[in-house]
């Protein structure tokens, strides 16, 4: 059978392809130590699983559910957003949960896009914006960052373009893969930008409380909910990645019209997973703490991995759960670098390139394995 043609535009995902293909390398006999993919490996909140497994025992878990989430799950992003962000959202009509933040990017596409519509979309970033673009027969639009610049968008550069069919532009910070935070003044300039274009301004902020010790959201700007929207999720904060439990939360006119995509694409998520989710948004800040503490352990030797591989860093602060390095100066593509580390250390780290044109030079580690992996690799490093 001839596929749809909107499949000639994307590729399967980069991570889909490399997992598989390191699935077959340890079928081999090879130990492949996977620094590649930010799947959070420590484990969820107790609480929040044993309100889950409660949950599952309820004679209504097993219904459908209502499409705008348990109320318990919006009032607790509604009670998160207020302690952690100073930001207050109406649990009735400003918070919509996804299963998971990665379905809202395509319900988001689908709800405001039309085909030839331009998407602003970061370069380097997640892939996703990109191929949820193509996929809705929009065009993607890059905006370049760059290391010099902090990997901050350059509004002045953005205004010398024809933006008259650009519909949304994507923001993520803490951005990912680089690790850096939002300059003091880009969520404010963000905003006037897309009130000044009408845009539709969407920031995706799973990373905000990893090594993170100021966590922002766009929300908290004035007249952000005017022309944007956020998307959050408990998978990075509360190691809950399985469990696909997002929200997104903007005014309430945008909301409908994405719930007017999501309620015809896919039902309720299951109660128990919800009520988990919700229970998992009210820990408190030694859950932070403790979590801040393992990372920042990992962190420091993952950057002794790096170094021991000849990269480079320009910054040892980074926020989030990757370490963004330059690839030695020998190497002259960040896959070429990457293919040889996974050869001939055994060890898998992200090319930058999968990430965009702009990332290419660098390479990305993850900091989902354990300190004793870690050090694993680095005596194979060593050897």
């Amino acid at each position: 059978m001839k596929p749809a043609n909107r499949l000639a535009f994307i590729k399967e995902y980069y991570f889909s392809r490399k997992l598989q293909e390191i699935k077959e390398m340890q079928q081999n006999g090879i130990d492949v130590i996977n620094l590649g993919i930010g799947s959070p490996d420590l484990p969820p909140p107790y609480d929040a699983v044993a309100q889950m497994q409660l949950a599952a025992k309820q004679e209504n878990a097993h219904k459908y559910q209502s499409y705008r989430g348990a109320d318990e799950l919006r009032e607790a992003f509604a009670d998160f957003y207020r302690r952690k962000f100073q930001v207050e959202v109406n649990p009735e009509t400003e918070i919509l949960p996804l299963l998971g933040s990665k379905e809202g990017i395509m319900h988001i596409s689908m709800a405001f896009l039309n085909e030839g519509d331009e998407v602003l979309i970061p370069n380097p970033g997640y892939p996703t914006y990109t191929s949820v673009t193509k996929l809705v027969g929009a065009k993607p639009v890059f905006y370049e960052l760059k290391e010099e610049q902090e990997w901050q968008p350059n509004f002045h550069e953005l205004e010398k373009q024809d933006l008259s069919k650009v519909k949304i532009m994507w923001l993520n910070y803490p951005h990912m893969p680089t690790g850096v935070k939002a300059s003091q003044h880009l969520f404010h300039d963000a905003i006037t930008f897309a009130k000044k274009h009408n845009i539709l301004l969407i920031n995706d902020n799973p990373y905000s409380f990893i090594l993170n010790d100021n966590p922002e959201s766009l929300l908290a700007y004035p007249g952000a909910k005017e022309v944007g929207l956020e998307l959050n999720s408990v998978s990075k904060t509360f190691n809950m990645a399985g469990w696909r439990v997002g929200a997104v939360l903007g005014s309430q006119e945008n909301l409908q019209h994405i719930l007017k995509v999501k309620s015809n694409m896919d039902s309720g998520m299951f109660l128990p997973l919800q009520l988990g989710a919700a229970v998992a948004l009210k820990e408190n800040k030694d859950w932070f703490k403790n979590l801040d503490f393992l990372y920042k352990n990992r962190r420091t030797k993952i950057i002794e991995l790096a170094e021991k591989l000849d990269c480079q860093l320009e910054d040892r602060d980074l926020v989030g759960m990757f370490v963004w390095a330059k690839i030695p100066e020998a190497y002259q593509t960040s896959e070429e670098f990457s293919e040889h580390i996974l050869q001939t250390h055994h060890l898998f780290a992200a090319p930058g390139t999968v990430f965009g044109s702009a990332g290419e030079g660098y390479i990305r580690f993850s900091l989902c394995v354990d300190e004793g992996t870690i050090e694993k690799a680095i005596k194979r490093v060593e050897a």
